[in-house]
């Protein structure tokens, strides 16, 4: 074997042997003091959050289609309230005409209000399953014997091994489920789990 045929040899070992490490790196996540989440996908891409925003879409539909009904009928009332002037002396057409201006007004402010109500309960299921996945985080915390987590918008720059986000997942998907208040079976009609384990 010759000088430079060995030394291609080392090399190739040695390179070997480097990607081996970081491959071993990869896999088993570094001890940091510090852990970040993305917040968001934690949310959006959970059991709980996946079912919520199921819930939320439904209720927007829902909402849509009956805004369209009305909408509808208040147009066709609108068409025959003009159709019928001619023949209506000008204050009574005056008198039915801010009669329905009142009235699709009001109608305006409770589907407003619906809307809103909705908003709300999208705001209302994030808060919950944030303040229910505190436990899990802890448990987290130990696990990786880190002492805080950072939502990644709050830092400028971090090594993406400090990233907590699929393993946080795992566990609140695991712990929590779909959350209290539906059904846990909607991804691919797999029912979440719903032990308590790590």
């Amino acid at each position: 074997m010759t000088g430079r045929l060995r030394t291609g040899l080392i090399g190739l070992g040695f390179a070997a042997a480097i990607f081996a490490a970081a491959q071993a790196q990869e896999a088993a996540p570094l001890t940091s003091p510090i852990l970040t989440i993305d917040q968001d996908r934690l949310y959006t891409e959970s059991l709980w959050g996946r079912r919520a925003e199921a819930e939320i879409k439904a209720a927007m539909t829902v909402l849509q289609t009956e805004n369209n009904k009305i909408e509808a009928a208040l147009t066709a009332e609108e068409m025959s309230l003009t159709d019928r002037r001619a023949a209506m002396k000008p204050d009574d057409f005056r008198k039915l005409a801010d009669e329905f201006d009142a009235r699709v007004t009001g109608i305006r402010q409770a589907q407003d209000a619906k809307a809103r109500d909705i908003a709300a309960g999208r705001d209302k299921a994030r808060q919950a399953f944030l303040s229910a996945a505190l436990p899990v985080m802890a448990q987290l915390l130990q696990a990786r014997s880190a002492v805080a987590i950072l939502d990644n918008r709050a830092v400028f720059v971090s090594a993406k091994s400090i990233d907590a986000t699929d393993d946080l997942l795992k566990r609140l998907d695991g712990v929590l489920g779909a959350g209290p208040d539906g059904p846990a079976d909607l991804q691919q009609g797999q029912p979440a789990p719903t032990g308590g384990g790590n």
